[in-house]
């Protein structure tokens, strides 16, 4: 039989192991996005690989899946064909796709020759990092997705590789 000793014992380590695992879980959560930090975004606008302005106000007014990328991160890479399919597909919905490529023109120009993306780039540079984290992305990890709605408003955010159950619940948001 265990002692009371062996029990309090047991019973701070569960306590331990308790509270690391909500700490771990809750530093991985997507943060609240800070006042302001929509509007900012709002009001961006970034060379396209070729030199063509992309501006994020001329996205208002219908939903807009933005995805944060790079070329030298291989779970961005193996998502663009699935975001590039979203786009196809939901774009006489109304939908719209951007990507913010955290990464260098020439490198995304010489990525798009191989895997040519029917939605606009942006390159955001490693600046991108940071308008992420002012998006909620509070690891500055990649790849990283936004949805906003047709107001501007952010819907959803999301760490890490879309999936095609991510992509469906968000269509049925727009």
């Amino acid at each position: 039989m265990p002692t009371r000793r062996t029990l309090w014992m047991g019973g701070i380590a569960v306590a331990a192991a308790a509270a690391g695992g909500w700490l771990s879980w809750r530093r991985l959560q997507p943060q609240a996005v800070p006042g302001g930090a929509e509007a900012a975004f709002w009001a961006g606008a970034y060379d396209g690989p070729n030199g063509e302005v992309v501006r994020v106000a001329d996205f208002l007014g219908r939903p807009l899946l933005v995805n944060f990328w790079a070329t030298w991160c291989p779970p961005c890479v193996e998502e663009l064909p699935l975001l590039n399919a979203f786009h196809l597909a939901h774009k006489a919905r109304g939908w719209q796709v951007l990507g913010l490529a955290v990464d260098q023109a020439g490198a995304v120009r010489g990525f798009m020759q191989k895997l040519p993306l029917n939605f606009p780039v942006g390159m955001a540079g490693f600046a991108g990092t940071e308008l992420s984290r002012s998006l909620g992305n509070a690891t500055g990890a990649l790849p990283f997705s936004v949805v906003f709605g047709a107001s501007g408003a952010l819907l959803h955010r999301k760490i890490g590789k879309v999936s095609e159950g991510d992509l469906t619940q968000w269509a049925a948001l727009g």
